[in-house]
């Protein structure tokens, strides 16, 4: 008797999924995970820099020394603006602004905004580490953290992949190191996402809160006002389909008065602690070359100083119609109306604000969403993008080497007049 068998279903091996399909699997389902090992992978090549800088630091011109005759990582990584920050923690902030023989208010702690060393310092008293440990790790937290958040907030409208590789790309930045410092931008980011997650979401009261919290750790308050009011504006545009009720309208205004507080808090502390009513503004001014802040002007000063005059205006020209093009095109509408936004807003702020000089590479950090750009992951259809992968590989590639000269050139510090970072 023949017996015949039937295979049924599961007798068949099911076919093994390809390895592009694996590999979107695994960013659907690890996308925050793969974005911190990024992020740390690219943190281990800044440690190594600034280990080899270290070789290469002169220990007289730490700041509050090193205690020995060799300069160290967590040395580094106090350096130049850290040097205030340790200052805040072990002495605060003075109740008189010093003063130079021509009456000009020198350089003091009040520039310096008092969240991220009064964190450190909490975290000193609790671990009893010092202020170049404490401080480092805690950015180096605060940092991944941001990480997190921007990946958060950019996978909704770039995707997984270009998400991934976007983060990279500005983990890789060439003054990413400051990530690992005593400085506050790690923490000044990671408000900054917190802020955009809660506009894009509409969560007026949390947006809100994150723009006052902003406004004691980093003074980005003004360009953050104003994405929040179009924010607002678009919300109203869309009232038609989704009315707006009254407790979403105070939720709104709410929002748009915190940014504004933020912008105002410091300042109002520096004045009602000192009894100068410029006494922040005029503690700015100490650091810059004409010791005062006239909107827009130092950058064509500082142009022309570093080019010559016509060489300088012509790349300061070009400076902003590149940036135009770049968020002007059909390249950027991907980024969605917040990351548009800010990126706008912050770019006119810096214009305005800045001394530009050798810490403006530290100041465009906070301009993260040029490298959805850069890679060619802005574009709102995915079938647009072109080689987005290989020009993630090559702005990796330039970063890094552009990290080395950023550190050999601007974080170490050769004599006692280099530039600060």
């Amino acid at each position: 008797m023949v017996t015949a068998t039937t295979a049924t279903r599961s007798d068949v091996a099911a076919p093994r999924p390809r390895p592009m399909e694996r590999l979107r699997r695994l960013l659907d389902t690890r996308l925050l995970l793969l974005v911190v090992v990024s992020y740390l992978i690219f943190r281990l090549f800044s440690a190594i820099l600034m280990i080899w800088l270290a070789k290469h630091q002169d220990p007289q011109f730490i700041p509050f020394g090193t205690g020995t005759n060799h300069t160290s990582y967590w040395d580094m990584a106090r350096m130049w603006d850290g040097a205030w920050y340790e200052t805040i923690v072990r002495d605060g902030y003075p109740s008189q602004l010093p003063h130079a023989l021509n009456g000009t208010v020198q350089q003091n702690p009040w520039a310096f905004y008092p969240l991220y060393p009064m964190m450190t310092k909490g975290l000193m008293l609790v671990t009893g580490g010092s202020f170049g440990v404490v401080g480092s790790l805690f950015s180096l937290v605060l940092g991944g953290a941001a990480m997190v958040l921007m990946a958060v907030l950019m996978r909704p409208r770039v995707g997984a992949a270009a998400t991934l590789a976007a983060t990279s790309v500005f983990a890789a930045a060439p003054p990413s190191p400051v990530f690992q410092m005593t400085y506050t931008e790690s923490l000044g980011l990671l408000i900054l996402m917190a802020f955009l997650i809660a506009i894009s979401k509409e969560s007026w009261l949390l947006a809100g809160t994150f723009a006052l919290v902003c406004g004691f750790a980093r003074p980005i308050a003004v360009p953050m006002a104003l994405v929040a009011l179009v924010a607002v504006v678009v919300r109203w545009r869309a009232r038609n389909g989704r009315p707006i009720v009254v407790g979403e309208w105070v939720r709104m205004s709410v929002a748009l008065v915190s940014c504004g507080v933020a912008g105002l808090i410091w300042p109002v502390i520096a004045w009602a602690v000192t009894g100068d009513r410029s006494a922040y503004t005029a503690t700015e001014s100490a650091w810059r070359t004409d010791d005062e802040v006239v909107p827009f002007v130092s950058w064509v000063r500082n142009f022309d100083i570093l080019f010559g005059d016509l060489w300088g205006k012509l790349a300061l020209l070009a400076v902003v119609v590149l940036l135009v093009a770049m968020l002007c095109g059909p390249w950027a509408t991907g980024l969605g109306y917040v990351m548009w936004t800010w990126t706008f807003a912050y770019a006119l702020y810096l214009a305005a604000v800045l001394d530009a000089w050798s810490s403006t590479y530290r100041m465009l950090i906070y301009l993260f969403p040029i490298v959805v750009i850069l890679i060619g992951a802005g574009w709102k259809r995915r079938d647009q993008r072109v080689l987005t992968w290989v020009r993630t590989a090559a702005c990796i590639g330039l970063f890094l080497g552009w990290q080395v000269w950023w550190g050999w050139t601007l974080l170490r510090l050769a004599h006692p007049a280099g530039n600060a970072i």
